[in-house]
């Protein structure tokens, strides 16, 4: 499949061309196009083209416009054929797409509206959009969005404590450089030879913008932007974290306006406002030769960054992959080096010559951790039209499950037993009574009950379901999380690592156990169902609940496709109590929401 990509700005446009299938790596896909258009203005603009050795010269395009049409005859002239369909960078999808999404009058109307979030980008990328579905009127053309791969971010991570009727109007932290952290995410996994979902990586895209991003199990869990890209690391002319009191001490003191605060601490601060450049090579060549406010910058830059690897590892519970990226991750090994000074406490070692012999050459990610060092380190150039390419290519060639109705039965808060548990609770040896078969084939619920306890209550007469597993899991709601006084993580059952430990007792005795988690909603599967439904194990999909009048749409539910399965949802009993079911409903799929093998938890 040949794929067109645009990334364009208010004064920019980048294009490429991709030749790639649905479920290719990274590596296999062929980029056999590059090109952008940088500073329109009265009289042209610079026009870059090639790949290996980019050749620049003017080019006679005054606007966005006129360059977006200049295209296909570009094109044509580098010997380039068919297109089968385009994919646009567009900067902010809001709370509501989470996935590359069809282009139609109704979707970018929908993200026409997300405008006042991303004032600055997302007009320019919708005027390419506009443009390029006048030039390829018969294309299937798809949108990507920077902020969807941070909507796997839990609530916690995501709300700010403002007013209600404020986060009614949309004020909450979004993220931003969501297609570069997927990519750096799937590419140091495909290096390493690991699964991403076994994979607790900090990805760090060091430009004039600037984030990081925590992803633990393939998705994300929290990135350092927020409502706007100013929140989170110094960047080059961006402030990053400030106190919010600013505005009003500014305003009062120096008797700017609203407007003119934002503009300062977009355009003048980060690098910038601390040294008068915004160039990180600048900075650094300054500070050689005793600049103290470039020492300083430095300094500043560093910090912030290695308090968020801190902050991110905690909240993960470890780090396995820090990964470099933007144009000072891949390129200021002086930089990297003062970002991992003093993280060897948690398995972060450099070594030297490794990190200052970075070759990035035909896609590489080289490692530059000491031999041994328990967190592996990377460079990689970031390659988010790529990324875009492989989105679109995947979301065009999977079927539609629109439309399939599945029941959705209620999950009580439960537990599945071990060996070892069963004895401690019940007596060595003890076999468990099966009570009521469940709908999937071999499973059953025991007459024996359990209680929970936690440091905040306890919750009597928990139902054990069977067959005994390996390892001791229990499942309960988040209310029910918060009467036994445990924050419990969402989690896709099985995935017990670093779960908290929680007191059961039974007749016998008591057993401290770890293994407490909320299920990630999800959707048991037969193999004829899903070839009928068009979705394989590991998809995400979203699903429509029927007749319980509130017109409600789970998103991202896991589909775990299996022999012998009973095809229904699970949802556990304060989802369904905020959908307004007992006992048991029915969906309909409505819409694929990403391709995410490697999912293992959900938003909170």
């Amino acid at each position: 499949m040949r794929i067109l990509v645009f990334n364009a700005g208010s004064s920019s446009l980048k294009f490429g061309v991709f030749d790639l299938n649905a479920g290719e790596t990274l590596d296999q896909a062929k980029h056999i196009f590059k090109g952008s258009f940088d500073r329109f203005g009265p009289k042209g603009c610079d026009y870059r083209h090639g790949i290996d050795k980019p050749v620049m010269e003017p080019a006679p395009y005054c606007t966005l416009d006129e360059a977006t049409r200049a295209v296909p005859a570009l094109l044509e002239q580098a010997g380039i054929g068919t297109i089968d369909a385009i994919g646009h960078r567009i900067a902010h999808g809001g709370d509501r797409f989470s996935a590359a999404t069809q282009l139609t009058d109704t979707t970018l109307g929908a993200i026409d509206a997300l405008t006042p979030l991303a004032p600055l980008h997302n007009p320019a990328n919708l005027a390419a959009v506009h443009v390029a579905r006048q030039v390829w009127p018969d294309l299937p053309q798809w949108a990507v969005f920077d902020t969807a791969f941070h909507l796997t971010n839990p609530a916690r991570a995501s709300t700010y404590a403002v007013p209600k009727d404020w986060r009614a109007q949309g004020l909450r932290r979004y993220g931003f450089h969501g297609t570069s952290h997927k990519y750096v995410a799937h590419r140091a996994a495909e290096v390493l030879g690991q699964q991403l979902r076994d994979l607790r990586l900090i990805s760090l895209h060091l430009g004039n913008g600037a984030s990081a991003c925590a992803i633990a199990g393939g998705i994300s869990i929290d990135s350092s932007m927020g409502m706007t890209p100013m929140e989170g690391l110094v960047m080059g002319t961006r402030s990053g974290d400030v106190d919010p009191g600013v505005f009003g001490y500014v305003q009062r003191e120096l008797g700017l306006d609203v407007a003119q605060i934002e503009d300062a601490l977009n355009r003048h601060s980060g690098l910038l406002g601390l040294t008068g450049s915004s160039d990180m090579r600048d900075v650094e060549e300054r500070a050689a030769h005793g600049d103290t406010d470039a020492q300083l910058a430095i300094h500043i830059y560093a910090y912030r960054a290695r308090k968020y690897i801190g902050a991110y590892a905690a909240a993960m519970g470890g780090l396995d992959v820090l990964v470099f990226t933007g144009g000072i991750g891949e390129n200021s090994a002086s930089m990297r080096r003062r970002i991992c000074e003093g993280l060897g406490f948690m398995g972060v070692l450099l070594d030297h010559d490794r990190n200052m012999n970075v070759d990035l050459s035909a896609r590489a990610a080289p490692q530059i951790q000491a031999y041994g060092a328990r967190v592996n380190v990377l460079v990689t150039e970031t390659a988010e039209q790529l990324m875009i390419a492989r989105e679109v290519a995947s979301a065009a060639a999977r079927p539609k499950g629109q439309g399939a109705r599945i029941p959705v039965a209620v999950s009580a808060r439960h537990v599945h037993l071990c060996r070892k548990a069963v004895d401690a609770l019940f007596g060595k040896g003890y076999e468990l009574t099966q009570g009521k078969p469940l709908r999937q084939q071999g499973h059953w619920a025991a007459v024996e009950r359990v209680a929970l306890h936690g440091p905040k209550g306890s919750l009597h007469n928990v139902a054990i379901l069977g067959p005994l597993r390996a390892r001791t899991q229990i499942e309960v709601s988040r209310t029910d999380s918060f009467a036994l006084g445990i924050d419990a993580p969402v989690r896709q059952s099985g995935k017990l690592d670093e779960t908290p430990q929680i007191r059961l007792s039974g007749p016998a005795g008591t057993l401290d156990s770890d293994g407490l988690i909320i299920a990630s909603r999800h959707i048991h599967m037969a193999p004829q169902d899903a070839g009928r439904m068009g979705v394989q194990d590991g998809d995400m999909v979203n699903v429509t609940l029927e007749a319980t009048g509130r017109d409600l749409t789970f998103t991202r539910v896991l589909v775990r496709v299996s022999e012998n399965a009973f095809t229904e949802m699970h949802i556990d009993t304060d989802e369904a109590n905020a959908a307004g079911i007992q006992g048991e409903g029915a969906g309909q799929i409505s819409a694929a929401a990403t391709v995410m093998p490697d999912m293992t938890s959900r938003p909170d």
